[in-house]
């Protein structure tokens, strides 16, 4: 089950990026956020229904839906669509990919789980790999106050992103579901972008282009339904450290999809560096080896 759920997930956020070059244009960025969690909850809320898995939740629970909408489908989107008006949407993803280290971090503090020296290791050889990735990316890219800026504002996404990893195990308990639980968190979170929204005056204009809507649909079901269900169910069942090494392997299939759709042309350090992510892959998540007892003969 776990690597089905981390291969969706990889999958379902790597054609993402794509998506969202397409959302750019005359909508504004937290309108266009504030649409995807709109309709990613409308889906939610009528699947479950229709299934018959739409369960009550104690009242007490929603400070805890509000925290994970805010922070998992909220701020951290606006702060990483934000730095992508000031720093290259590869550079981006190579700064979400320190979830895994803010995850064991954040870990470590909050809940008394100290990360093990294999998801260290594997974290650093993944972030590596995605470092070289986008090398010719870093070497172009120009210092000054607005890169500063937009690097500030991927870092802090990312920060925030794992935080609401913490919050959502927090969200899911008390007899309440995943499922359950990520519906009221994107419908919290669909308030929170809409009070942004008018508190910034940006209004609700919305392009009614194939392409606009389109990758909105995508952006709302597989990139938000499918893959925050499976993201989730990984941090609930193998922990927010080893759960957040999607967001260094992401990247890679995000470069895939550059490759066939925007004539992408991979680098020598490109080729180097995903080995050391998938090397990273192998030794979070391998099993380790277990000595055999000594023969009594």
């Amino acid at each position: 089950m776990i690597p089905f759920l981390f291969a969706t997930l990889v999958l379902a956020w790597g054609f993402t990026w794509y998506a969202i070059k397409l959302q750019l244009g005359p909508v504004p960025m937290e309108a266009s956020i504030f649409y995807r969690f709109v309709l990613a909850a409308m889906v939610l809320w009528a699947g479950l229904a229709l299934t018959g898995r739409l369960k009550p939740a104690p009242l007490s629970q929603h400070r805890w839906f509000a925290l994970m909408g805010a922070s998992l489908f909220g701020l951290n989107f606006v702060l990483i669509y934000e730095a992508t008006q000031h720093v290259a949407s590869g550079i981006v993803s190579v700064l979400f990919s320190a979830a895994t280290v803010f995850n064991a971090v954040n870990q470590w503090v909050f809940l008394g789980r100290r990360p093990s020296r294999r998801v260290l290791l594997g974290a650093a050889l993944g972030i590596a790999g995605i470092a070289l990735l986008f090398g010719a990316d870093f070497a172009r890219m120009e210092a000054g106050g607005a890169v500063a800026y937009g690097v500030a504002l991927a870092l802090g996404g990312t920060f925030v992103f794992s935080l609401g990893n913490l919050v959502s195990l927090r969200a899911a308990s008390d007899g309440v579901d995943l499922p359950n639980a990520v519906a009221r968190g994107m419908t919290w979170g669909a308030v929170f972008l809409a009070l942004l929204v008018l508190a910034r005056g940006r209004g609700f204009a919305i392009d009614l282009s194939p392409a606009y809507l389109l990758s909105l649909l995508y952006l709302a079901i597989p990139g938000s339904i499918l893959a925050f269900l499976a993201y989730l169910s990984l941090v609930a069942r193998v922990g927010a450290d080893r759960a957040a090494y999607a967001t260094v392997l992401f990247p890679v299939v995000a470069l895939a999809v550059s490759t066939v759709l925007e004539d992408y042309v991979w680098t020598p350090w490109a080729i180097a560096g995903l080995p050391l992510i998938l090397l990273g892959n192998v030794v979070i998540f391998a099993r380790p080896m277990r000595r055999r007892a000594p023969d009594p003969a």
